[in-house]
């Protein structure tokens, strides 16, 4: 529970949060929200996780240790990659164009 039976024959809590003692009464309703509180310091990771998700230098919730930059990485050697093809074609294009007499 979040509060603590300071004087049961008195009907006396305390909240320890905030400090505050108040007078038990029997018309209302008492409910722990502890298992709840676990499920959102849950959700707040995942959040946290899909925020981190965003940025490339961000570590993520599920990778090993040391994969923080793969990201940026793998973006490079892309690049690289489509960069080579890309200039490969126009040379092509520009072979092409020479042979046929259109430039």
């Amino acid at each position: 529970m979040s509060h603590i039976r300071v004087a049961p024959e008195f009907h006396l809590i305390l909240e320890p949060m905030s400090g505050i003692m108040a007078e038990e009464k029997d018309d209302t309703l008492e409910y722990s929200l502890d298992h709840i509180s676990t499920v959102v310091d849950e959700l707040d990771l995942i959040v946290t996780d899909m925020m981190n998700s965003l940025g490339p230098d961000k570590p993520l919730l599920a990778t090993f240790p040391g994969r923080e930059k793969a990201a940026v990485t793998a973006g490079v050697w892309t690049n690289i990659f489509y960069g080579f093809i890309g200039g490969l074609i126009l040379m092509t294009l520009f072979a092409v164009l020479l042979k046929l007499g259109g430039l």
